[in-house]
């Protein structure tokens, strides 16, 4: 699931996925990573998505990823256990990054080296030693659950993914390939993109 909504008011409103990053939009980068998935699925504006994309919009338009994440859960088949949550932004995103964080998904150590046989969720960190909730993979039902326990106390729209997320079994991990994640790795503005393009050369 790619979350294409944002409003990029760091890019001057612009419609940031979008935007190219070495010839290709970050948008269509990020859904090749997961061109494997099936379903895939882009929460966002539908112009110019590729085919075989499931596209829907959050309610309300620009209401946020928690809101964003609702929409996109509303069109996964009943049989799914598992979905990769993922920012539009993300335009060094690899295949092999996103098996990684699968291949975690049922093994090791969660939130402070706290043991779980099986964490809801895996998160990429950055070279800053920050996770990336939008950069990760998570159990279909522990989202779903969060998201009933958040929607009985507040709306969805303008929540914190962060917020959202509190209180389940997160395991980060580090990007062991052959491009790390790094600060900047999401671009929100023109130097972020001329930066992933460097990376990319």
């Amino acid at each position: 699931m790619v979350l294409a909504g944002g409003a990029a008011r760091r890019m001057g409103g612009m419609d940031k996925p979008v935007r190219p990053v070495g010839g290709r939009p970050m948008r269509d980068r990020v859904l090749a990573a997961v061109d494997d998935a099936t379903p895939r699925l882009l929460v966002g504006p539908a112009a110019g998505v590729p085919t075989k994309v499931l596209v829907t919009r959050e309610s309300p338009p620009g209401g946020g990823p928690v809101a964003a994440a609702a929409a996109g859960l509303a069109l996964l088949p009943a049989g799914a256990d598992r979905v990769a949550l993922l920012a539009a932004d993300l335009p060094l995103l690899t295949r092999d990054a996103v098996r990684e964080l699968l291949g975690h998904l049922d093994e090791g150590e969660c939130g402070a080296g706290q043991p779980a046989a099986s964490p809801d969720g895996v998160c990429l960190v950055d070279d800053a030693g920050r996770w990336q909730p939008l950069c990760g993979v998570w159990r279909v039902g522990a989202l779903r659950d969060a998201l009933a326990r958040h929607a009985a106390e507040r709306p969805l729209s303008g929540a914190s993914l962060r917020a959202l997320l509190r209180g389940l079994a997160v395991r980060e991990v580090r990007w062991r390939g052959g491009r790390p994640p790094r600060r900047g790795s999401d671009c929100d503005t023109d130097e972020d993109v001329r930066r992933a393009e460097g990376w990319m050369r």
